[in-house]
Formats: structure tokens, C-alpha cells, sequence
């Protein structure tokens, strides 16, 4: 793919950089900054809140810290399990008019089920940097949904990603991108799909994703245990502590409700330097679950170093709120494709990160793999 400069669309990385370097970005780190996209990472400056609330318009978040419970905690000490906690970032952000953002976990932080939220100064959404230049401080919700954690300051949970503009496929242009780019492949065979192969379709501009249920192990449930993980820790746990593989039956799989899994899609998604990728909450109307967590891609995921990449499953971290068959064929998670503003100077394939091998469902960096 060309550098061609788009009017409009996801800021690349030579773009965060140089907004790093003119001071946009304060306290951040040009180490951390990938293909398009920014990890923001934690102070040391961090409470246990009994409450989630959100800044109104013209209120900082150190406003709300007068308004709501909370208790002093040392990042030194775990986060317990089903408790909330709330740590200020070491990013601030001076935007230039015209740039605004949004945010999203890690795919390590929704791996090992812990919900993590944004929230910045004056505006009353969660993970959205807004409106166009925003300045202000960011701050981090963290929840341990399954097991406690133990965090770090400097350690990076979430990503901001940066925009001039909407550049979300329509269905006309994910049908072109479709047969240019290749962009998702059958599980089982390197063959690309055809827009015409597609069976389910929403007419978005998505695509939509099955489960894989015919592997040996087609995912892993929690087993929510009280032992701490340490987010630093990297391939420092057996699997067995914290989880267990789950098989399929006649390509049916079971879920519980409130259990938390991580399962993989059948189809293989390959995403071209200048695309980035996103998933997306999936309609009501396809059940009562949630299937992602972090849901971003970089440009260049499963797309090789040169275009002969053959793609890469998702990895789906899904928590039911009813008991729940996936089968076969079944819509579990939903991703949607945008421009990048120009093509980044770095690409996902190209660089080191523990999910390059992936090929099947893949617990986090933190776990051992065979």
C-alpha cells in the first residue's frame, strides 16, 4: 500500500510523534507509540473508589474526587477482585484544534479480564477525548473482574488513539477494500473471502465474526481464583492457575453466565498498513454478551511484511449475562475498518509483540504458552 495522504482519517505514527514532540502530548513516551496509536501508561497516584461517576461538562476530575468515596491505595498492593479503582495517567493532552480521540484497552488488559475505562477532564463519556482540542488531564477506571492484580506505575493498560476526521467504511467501500486488500480469510484454508461469500451481513461497513469451535481446545474459561497476578510478570504463570481449556461439543461450545472466556474467531482478519481496525459492540439482537474488551488493531495486523500475511484470528474475551450455546456459524463479534490519515511509518508485523504467533485462542503475555 502507498503513503497517499488522505484528507481525513486515524492519525499514523509519524503523527503522534511529532505531536509528542511539540507538545500536544505531555509526559509521554515516543517508545510507546505504535503504528496508530499511543499507550498511555500509569502514575503512582491511584484510590479505591466505591463508585463510578463521570466528569459533567466544565468539571475537572480532580473536581470529582472531592464528590465521590474514595480511599488513598499504594500501587505497590494488589487491586482486589470486584473492587474499583481509579489512577491518574502520566499523559495530559493539549490538542490541536481540529484533533480529537478515543480510547481502548489493551488487548493484555481485557486477557486477563480486567475492565479498564478512561475518563478525562469536562467530558462525560467514558474513553473519549473530546471535543477537538481537547486539553486536560486522563485518568484511568480499573476493575479486576476475575482474580486480583497486581499493577505497576509506568505499566500501560489502555491506548489513545488520535483523529482530523470519520473515516468508517461504508458498505460500498468495505466491499472494494474486501477485494483489494484481502482483509479476512477462512480459518482452515489460506483462501480470502469474496464479499459475496460473506452469509451474515449488517450493511454497515462491518464484518461480522464466528467462533472457531472446531479446534482441540477452542478457548479457556476463569476459574477466578484468589491468587494475585502480577501484569509484569511476563510469561511468569502456568495457565492452569487462573484458567481452564473448554472443548466443543458436536461445534457447539457452553457458556455460563457472568463466567468470563477467551475464545477465537474462525475467521482470520488481515489488516493492511493503511487501515486500522476496531471492534465493535455487537447488536442486542445477537444475545446477551459481550464479546471484546479492547477491540483495537493495528495497521499491519496479520498482513505480513510485505502483503504476504494470510491474516490472524481475533481474540474474543467474552463474558455471557444468560447461559449461552455459541455454534457453528453464529455472529459473536462485529469489527469495522477506517482510513488512516497516511500510511504509518511503523506496522504491526514488522514489529516484536507476544501475539504474532497466534493462531488459535491465546491467553495473555502474563501466561506461558506450549
Amino acid at each position: 500500500m502507498n503513503r497517499h495522504r488522505r484528507a481525513y482519517g486515524a492519525l499514523p505514527s509519524q503523527h503522534l510523534r511529532e505531536l509528542m514532540r511539540s507538545g500536544f502530548i505531555f509526559g509521554g513516551d515516543e517508545a510507546r507509540i505504535g503504528p496508530a496509536s499511543l499507550d498511555l501508561t500509569l502514575s503512582s497516584e491511584l484510590y479505591e473508589i466505591e463508585g463510578v461517576a463521570q466528569p459533567m461538562p466544565g468539571e475537572t476530575v480532580r473536581d470529582l474526587l472531592a464528590l465521590i468515596k474514595l480511599h488513598e491505595h499504594k500501587i505497590e498492593e494488589p487491586l482486589r477482585k470486584q473492587r474499583t479503582y481509579l489512577a491518574r495517567l502520566n499523559e495530559s493532552l493539549r490538542l490541536p484544534e481540529g484533533i480529537y480521540g478515543f480510547c481502548n484497552p489493551k488487548s493484555s488488559t481485557g486477557r486477563i479480564d480486567m475492565h479498564v475505562r478512561v475518563i478525562a477532564d469536562r467530558v462525560s463519556r467514558y474513553d473519549t477525548v473530546t471535543p477537538a482540542g481537547f486539553a486536560g488531564e486522563l485518568w484511568l477506571v480499573i476493575s479486576p473482574r476475575s482474580f486480583p492484580v497486581l499493577i505497576h506505575e509506568g505499566e500501560t493498560l489502555t491506548q489513545l488513539r488520535l483523529f482530523n476526521g470519520d473515516t468508517r467504511f461504508n458498505e460500498l467501500e468495505l466491499q472494494t477494500a474486501l477485494r483489494e486488500y484481502k482483509l479476512m480469510w477462512y480459518g482452515e484454508k489460506n483462501v480470502p473471502f469474496e464479499y459475496a461469500d460473506i452469509e451474515i451481513k449488517d450493511g454497515d461497513g462491518s464484518l461480522i465474526l464466528t467462533a472457531d469451535t472446531g479446534s482441540s481446545v477452542v478457548g479457556y474459561v476463569c476459574t477466578e481464583p484468589d491468587t494475585v497476578l502480577d501484569i509484569a510478570k511476563i510469561s511468569g504463570y502456568e495457565p492452569g492457575e487462573f484458567f481452564e481449556p473448554i472443548h466443543a461439543i458436536n461445534d457447539r461450545i457452553a457458556l455460563k453466565k457472568d463466567r468470563f472466556y477467551i475464545l477465537s474467531s474462525r475467521e482470520r482478519i488481515r489488516i493492511p498498513p493503511g487501515l486500522a481496525s476496531e471492534m465493535v459492540p455487537m447488536d442486542e439482537r445477537s444475545g446477551d454478551f459481550r464479546s471484546h474488551y479492547a477491540g483495537f488493531l493495528d495497521p499491519g495486523w496479520g498482513w505480513g511484511v510485505a502483503g504476504e500475511g494470510f491474516g490472524r484470528p481475533f481474540t474474543l474475551e467474552v463474558r455471557p449475562f444468560e447461559d449461552l450455546f455459541v455454534r457453528a456459524g453464529q455472529p459473536i463479534a462485529k469489527i469495522r475498518f477506517e482510513y488512516m490519515l497516511e500510511t504509518p511509518d511503523i506496522s504491526y508485523d514488522t514489529r516484536a509483540s507476544n501475539y504474532l504467533s497466534q493462531s488459535g485462542p491465546r491467553l495473555g503475555k502474563q501466561f506461558k504458552t506450549r
